[in-house]
């Protein structure tokens, strides 16, 4: 697997970093940039509306991964914490494709993500197996992850549909 210092390698041999100051939204969730952004330096937060899910820190960090693969909006919103520098990738699935060792690390990544939320499922399993209320669901949510095999993402569920694809 190639480390983030490796993907910033790549990406300092091909281009230059964009500075964008702290408090800049640089993804919208819902949105489609149609780029990759790769964290040089600084700080982002990641929201779900506003609920913060994470905070990166990290060079070499690839934000907007999920939009460029699934052809789809952005799935949350990312911010600026502090002033960042940006490696902005402008033709994601072209670099993609001249890069695979960075492509296979975004989907390790993507991977290690989905064991993530796939192993604490499990456990709200374990927790409220038999439970008449919503938390009773998660064996159907875990079935869907498991095998579901889509040939286009549809984004929203049957609950809450996303209004904004058409």
């Amino acid at each position: 697997m190639i480390h983030m210092d490796e993907v910033l390698n790549v990406c300092a041999g091909a281009m230059s970093t964009s500075a964008v100051p702290a408090g800049e939204v640089i993804l919208t969730d819902g949105a489609r940039a149609g780029v990759l952004f790769v964290l040089a330096e600084g700080e982002v937060e990641i929201l779900k509306g506003d609920i913060q899910i994470v905070v990166l820190s990290e060079p070499g960090a690839v934000l907007g991964d999920i939009s460029v693969l699934l052809d789809a909006p952005h799935t949350a919103t990312v911010k600026t914490v502090t002033p960042c520098h940006f490696y902005v990738i402008d033709a994601p699935e072209d670099f993609l494709r001249a890069h695979p060792e960075v492509a296979l690390d975004i989907a390790r990544r993507l991977a290690e993500r989905l064991h993530s939320m796939t192993s604490y499922l499990v456990d709200l399993k374990k927790q409220y197996e038999g439970s008449d209320d919503h938390f009773g669901m998660v064996d159907e949510v875990l079935e869907t992850l498991s095998h579901a095999q889509r040939s286009r993402h549809e984004p929203g569920s049957d609950r809450d549909p996303d209004p904004d694809v058409t």
